[in-house]
Protein backbone atom coordinates (compact mmCIF):
# COMPACT_ATOMS: atom_id res chain seq x y z
CA UNK A 1 0.00 0.00 0.00
CA UNK A 2 1.38 3.51 -0.82
CA UNK A 3 0.90 6.35 0.46
CA UNK A 4 -1.65 7.78 -1.60
CA UNK A 5 -3.65 4.81 -0.92
CA UNK A 6 -2.79 5.60 3.24
CA UNK A 7 -4.63 9.40 2.32
CA UNK A 8 -7.26 8.53 0.42
CA UNK A 9 -8.00 5.99 3.11
CA UNK A 10 -7.72 7.83 5.82
CA UNK A 11 -9.84 10.75 4.19
CA UNK A 12 -12.81 8.57 3.68
CA UNK A 13 -12.51 7.68 7.55
CA UNK A 14 -12.26 11.23 8.45
CA UNK A 15 -15.44 11.80 6.90
CA UNK A 16 -17.31 8.99 8.22
CA UNK A 17 -15.97 9.75 11.40
CA UNK A 18 -17.04 13.94 11.19
CA UNK A 19 -20.84 12.59 10.08
CA UNK A 20 -20.90 10.37 12.62
CA UNK A 21 -19.30 12.61 15.29
CA UNK A 22 -22.18 15.31 14.28
CA UNK A 23 -25.22 12.95 14.37
CA UNK A 24 -23.83 12.18 18.00
CA UNK A 25 -24.05 16.13 18.72
CA UNK A 26 -27.24 16.37 17.48
CA UNK A 27 -28.34 13.39 19.82
CA UNK A 28 -26.54 14.59 22.92
CA UNK A 29 -28.31 18.09 22.57
CA UNK A 30 -31.78 17.18 22.07
CA UNK A 31 -31.89 14.30 24.36
CA UNK A 32 -33.67 15.52 26.65
CA UNK A 33 -36.19 17.44 23.85
CA UNK A 34 -40.04 17.02 25.77
CA UNK A 35 -42.81 16.82 23.14
CA UNK A 36 -46.60 17.07 23.65
CA UNK A 37 -47.76 13.15 23.83
CA UNK A 38 -49.68 13.31 20.24
CA UNK A 39 -46.36 14.56 18.91
CA UNK A 40 -43.66 12.17 17.54
CA UNK A 41 -40.61 12.52 20.05
CA UNK A 42 -37.71 13.60 18.86
CA UNK A 43 -35.91 10.53 16.74
CA UNK A 44 -32.02 10.18 17.43
CA UNK A 45 -29.57 9.46 14.09
CA UNK A 46 -27.34 6.37 14.28
CA UNK A 47 -24.77 6.36 11.10
CA UNK A 48 -24.40 3.38 9.06
CA UNK A 49 -20.94 2.61 7.92
CA UNK A 50 -19.90 0.48 4.75
CA UNK A 51 -16.59 -0.82 4.38
CA UNK A 52 -15.56 -0.13 0.36
CA UNK A 53 -13.25 -2.67 -1.83
CA UNK A 54 -10.84 -0.03 -1.78
CA UNK A 55 -9.98 -0.16 1.85
CA UNK A 56 -11.64 2.95 2.70
CA UNK A 57 -15.39 3.29 4.37
CA UNK A 58 -18.68 5.04 3.18
CA UNK A 59 -21.17 6.49 5.32
CA UNK A 60 -24.26 4.05 4.20
CA UNK A 61 -27.02 5.66 5.43
CA UNK A 62 -28.37 7.33 8.64
CA UNK A 63 -31.21 5.15 10.49
CA UNK A 64 -33.63 7.07 13.28
CA UNK A 65 -34.67 5.63 16.51
CA UNK A 66 -38.63 5.06 17.18
CA UNK A 67 -40.45 8.33 17.38
CA UNK A 68 -42.93 7.03 19.81
CA UNK A 69 -39.81 7.86 21.92
CA UNK A 70 -41.25 7.04 25.64
CA UNK A 71 -43.76 8.43 27.83
CA UNK A 72 -42.71 10.17 30.76
CA UNK A 73 -45.10 11.20 34.09
CA UNK A 74 -44.71 15.16 34.38
CA UNK A 75 -47.99 16.34 35.27
CA UNK A 76 -46.48 20.09 36.20
CA UNK A 77 -44.31 20.07 32.54
CA UNK A 78 -46.21 22.71 30.36
CA UNK A 79 -46.24 20.33 27.37
CA UNK A 80 -47.99 17.49 30.08
CA UNK A 81 -51.33 16.13 28.16
CA UNK A 82 -54.51 16.01 30.43
CA UNK A 83 -52.99 12.31 32.16
CA UNK A 84 -49.71 14.19 33.13
CA UNK A 85 -47.46 12.69 30.77
CA UNK A 86 -45.17 13.82 27.73
CA UNK A 87 -43.02 12.36 25.38
CA UNK A 88 -38.98 11.62 25.51
CA UNK A 89 -36.73 10.36 22.89
CA UNK A 90 -35.43 6.51 23.00
CA UNK A 91 -31.77 8.03 23.37
CA UNK A 92 -29.73 6.16 26.27
CA UNK A 93 -27.21 8.97 26.56
CA UNK A 94 -24.20 6.48 28.59
CA UNK A 95 -24.70 4.77 25.31
CA UNK A 96 -24.18 8.09 23.23
CA UNK A 97 -20.90 9.22 24.98
CA UNK A 98 -19.65 5.83 24.51
CA UNK A 99 -20.29 6.26 20.84
CA UNK A 100 -18.62 9.99 21.31
CA UNK A 101 -15.58 8.16 22.49
CA UNK A 102 -14.94 5.55 19.84
CA UNK A 103 -15.84 8.08 16.74
CA UNK A 104 -13.70 10.29 18.47
CA UNK A 105 -10.81 8.26 18.67
CA UNK A 106 -11.83 6.94 15.27
CA UNK A 107 -11.23 10.52 14.36
CA UNK A 108 -8.53 11.17 15.68
CA UNK A 109 -6.52 8.07 14.18
CA UNK A 110 -7.51 9.27 11.05
CA UNK A 111 -5.74 12.64 11.51
CA UNK A 112 -2.63 10.96 12.47
CA UNK A 113 -2.75 8.27 9.52
CA UNK A 114 -2.87 11.47 7.01
CA UNK A 115 0.03 13.05 9.28
CA UNK A 116 2.27 9.95 8.51
CA UNK A 117 1.46 9.69 4.96
CA UNK A 118 2.37 13.40 4.60
CA UNK A 119 6.10 12.80 6.26
CA UNK A 120 6.64 10.01 4.22
CA UNK A 121 5.78 12.02 1.01
CA UNK A 122 8.00 15.02 2.49
CA UNK A 123 10.86 12.79 3.34
CA UNK A 124 10.52 11.05 -0.25
CA UNK A 125 10.71 14.85 -1.80
CA UNK A 126 13.72 15.28 0.68
CA UNK A 127 15.62 11.94 -0.80
CA UNK A 128 14.92 13.50 -4.32
CA UNK A 129 16.41 16.97 -3.45
CA UNK A 130 19.42 15.48 -1.55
Amino acid sequence: MGAFDMLRIANTSLGMHQTWLDALAHNIANANTVRRTDQDAFQGQMVIARSRPDGGVDVAGVAYTDPEGRMTHSPDHPLADENGYVRLPELDMSTQMTQLIMAQRGFQSSVQVTKNAQDTYNSALQIGRG
